[in-house]
């Protein structure tokens, strides 16, 4: 048997006067670095569900569920994975509104028992839907934010300034589903790419 060494009895005898150099975690609630990257979390106020995080998320922690029949209105339904999730930060990195909508807590104590229950956050965006084909163009936070950031130019686009003054409450839904003659009058409607197309030819 080796006898121990002088740093060795130096340390033991350092951890019995002052304690251990480990946290008292579990019994004490362990402090991460203020730099600490944790378990992302979205933020309902200012994610616009553009679906940034879910392009760059290297494991496919996030995704996305559009649901458009039934309830009250369309939702875009965000959900983050913590259990595939590798915590690397390209979500809060990639997310356009001013790194915001989700990002980095210091949560890192992750484990649970029911992985489809508490592995798993979700929120919820409305959706904006075309007036004539009825599929997904937008979430109306991220139509909005589009409008804000072209200023002038929304008036450009029919889909952009007409969701725009829907959100300011200027415009009459029943002036736009009035409107079904399929014709030139389809050009002012909020309309996907595909519809828009399609009318104008």
């Amino acid at each position: 048997m080796k006898l121990p060494k002088i740093r060795e009895l130096i340390e033991a005898i350092t951890a019995l006067i002052k304690g251990p150099y480990t946290s008292k975690f579990p019994t004490v609630a362990h402090e991460p670095h203020p730099n600490f990257r944790g378990k992302p979390k979205f933020d309902d106020k200012k994610c616009v569900g553009c679906l940034a995080c879910e392009e760059v998320c290297p494991p496919g922690a996030i995704a996305h569920e559009d649901i458009t029949d039934g309830g009250e209105w369309p939702k875009r339904k965000m959900i983050h994975y913590s259990d595939t999730c590798i915590f690397c930060g390209q979500c809060q990195a990639a997310c356009i509104a001013e790194h915001e909508g989700i990002k980095q807590s210091n949560e890192w104590e992750l484990s649970f028992f029911d992985r489809k229950k508490e592995g798993q956050e979700a929120i919820e965006k409305e959706l904006q839907l075309c007036e004539i084909c009825a599929s997904p163009i937008a979430c109306k936070d991220h139509l909005k934010w589009i409008s804000e950031k072209l200023g002038e130019l929304t008036y450009s686009s029919p889909t952009l300034y007409l969701s725009r003054l829907k959100n300011l409450g200027i415009i009459d839904e029943n002036i736009i589903s009035a409107m079904k003659d399929n014709g030139r009058s389809d050009r002012v409607k909020i309309l996907c790419a595909r519809c828009r197309r399609q009318t104008t030819l």
